[in-house]
């Protein structure tokens, strides 16, 4: 039996200062070059008010502010206490909702930080508390430097689960450590559907250091074809995006799945 898991989403980019990510200076320009498909949500990172000011002339369909449940971790990110940034955040969600878009937040380090090692998932019911509190409609949880493993993340799941319904809670974890396929699979069986991935496993932090990319797309997709779950994805034009992107940055994919293919394909 075939089981369908569709949410078509796409994290676009974020509107944060080009002084301290540089790589993001042409948000806007990425927004006002890609192609919408109907039925897509498209979603950008808005920090604070300036950042969603500037989104607005995109209009985004979603929002994303993000919070650490690290106080470490969101100095060191956002230069703020966690309950600082929840009063940042809070205009800029109200703004929003009143503007007709979708609020997500995206909770860092749920299970680890590259600064205070092990949260602890009380940590992660207390952000995820003050999100609700403020009106953001559904969160990630976030293993964001890849240390977790799959009872961790579990735990932070169920944290999370105390403030939001299964349904408004998403996994995004990355590969640091080989784990992030074991959590995505660890939280699946706990109903969760909505995972966040990255073609060719793309990406890292940049205040985290030796963090690599999200869990690849490819592969993520792989094991769930192979569980018999229908996620709408075509896995081969899949594949040769990543290779499209890849190529485009002078590396290889960091996907074992397309790594296989790509080989298959030239045998």
């Amino acid at each position: 039996m075939a089981y369908k898991m569709k949410s078509s989403e796409i994290e676009v980019t974020s509107f944060v200062s080009p002084k301290w990510v540089p790589q993001m200076a042409d948000n806007a320009e990425v927004m006002s070059g890609i192609s919408r498909s109907e039925g897509v949500r498209y979603s950008v990172l808005t920090p604070n008010m300036k950042g969603f000011e500037s989104a607005l002339l995109s209009k985004p369909d979603e929002v994303v502010v993000f919070g650490a449940a690290s106080e470490a971790f969101s100095q060191k990110n956002i230069n703020c206490s966690i309950a600082e940034s929840i009063e940042r955040f809070a205009p800029v969600v109200k703004a929003a909702r009143d503007a007709g878009i979708a609020v997500r937040g995206a909770m860092s380090c749920t299970v680890g930080c590259p600064y205070e090692g092990d949260v602890a998932p009380e940590r992660v019911a207390y952000l995820a508390g003050l999100m609700k509190s403020i009106g953001i409609q559904r969160v990630d949880v976030a293993d964001t430097i890849g240390v977790g493993t799959p009872r961790k993340v579990q735990a932070a799941m169920e944290a999370t689960l105390k403030h939001y319904a299964l349904n408004d809670v998403s996994g995004h974890f990355h590969d640091t450590y080989g784990q992030a396929l074991a959590n995505t699979l660890a939280s699946l069986e706990m109903g969760v559907w909505n995972f966040q991935s990255s073609i060719a496993g793309l990406g890292g932090c940049p205040y985290a250091k030796g963090a690599t990319g999200n869990v690849a797309t490819e592969d993520v997709v792989y094991m769930m074809q192979g569980m018999g779950i229908d996620t709408g994805i075509d896995l081969d034009a899949l594949i040769d995006a990543g290779v499209f992107i890849s190529q485009a940055l002078g590396r290889q994919p960091n996907s074992l799945v397309a790594r296989a293919v790509i080989n298959k394909r030239a045998g």
